[in-house]
């Protein structure tokens, strides 16, 4: 479905922070991306969306060349990012932030509405909070709307980036069984993330950043046999 192909990319001409990396991501999968800080792992998702054009390379999606399209022609290509640090108006309501996800369609209120309907049947914590601002809300409450918005408009490729960051375990937990469940639904994902216990767990391939490089790639079955090998060279415990 996805497919990254030898792309460099980064903030500032000539200083790369992703160095030819190629990865892909097959149609119904969980692919992650994992790897210490500082090793290009967000600033991937953000080249594939269009948030930052590449130095070289290309990005293809389903056939199509996309790279550096512009974020707004990504949501109607079928295409969703969830971000680690932005994703929803805290001076907002539940059901303002809702709507503003749902601006493609903002000339048919019925489609509007039946969409809403959809995400508080599935999510009825959001129904009862819906006039509530949503910088009121829980952080694990706020990653539930955060991953509502995103699947209002029924994408086919989810772009998740560290969804885990900075809430507890239970939340944590929490996040992951939501993961589980839009896998069930048949979404691809591309997922980033530090958690590598958990990622490695929801995953059917992984690939590992390093200084911007692809170190390593492999199915979730090769990355638990190898996994405390990989760790400790992270100075992390398995």
């Amino acid at each position: 479905m996805l497919k990254v192909e030898r792309v460099s990319s980064g903030y500032h001409k000539d200083i790369n922070v992703l160095s030819d990396v190629s990865l892909e991501v097959r149609k119904g999968s969980v692919t992650s991306v994992l790897g210490p800080n500082g090793s290009g792992k967000s600033t991937l998702l953000k080249t594939i969306y269009g948030y930052i054009k590449p130095f070289s390379g290309k990005v293809i999606y389903k056939g199509e060349e996309i790279t550096a399209s512009p974020p707004f022609t990504m949501i109607k290509k079928g295409v969703a990012y969830i971000s680690q640090e932005h994703g929803i108006f805290h001076s907002l309501t539940v059901e303002e932030n809702l709507k503003a996800g749902l601006w493609i369609f903002k000339r048919n209120k019925e489609e509007i509405s039946e969409r809403l309907k959809a995400i508080y049947e599935r999510f009825p914590v959001l129904n009862e909070k819906k006039n509530m601002k949503a910088g009121f809300m829980s952080g694990g409450e706020q990653k539930i709307l955060q991953f509502s918005i995103a699947l209002l408009t029924d994408p086919e490729l989810l772009l998740v980036d560290e969804p885990t960051a900075g809430l507890s375990p239970v939340l944590s937990d929490e996040v992951y069984q939501l993961l589980d469940s839009i896998r069930r639904d048949g979404k691809t994902i591309l997922l980033v993330e530090q958690n590598l216990r958990k990622a490695i767990g929801i995953s059917d391939y992984v690939y590992v950043l390093e200084l911007g490089r692809v170190k390593y790639s492999g199915s979730r079955e090769d990355f638990e046999k190898g996994l405390k090998e990989i760790l400790s060279m992270w100075g992390f415990k398995y």
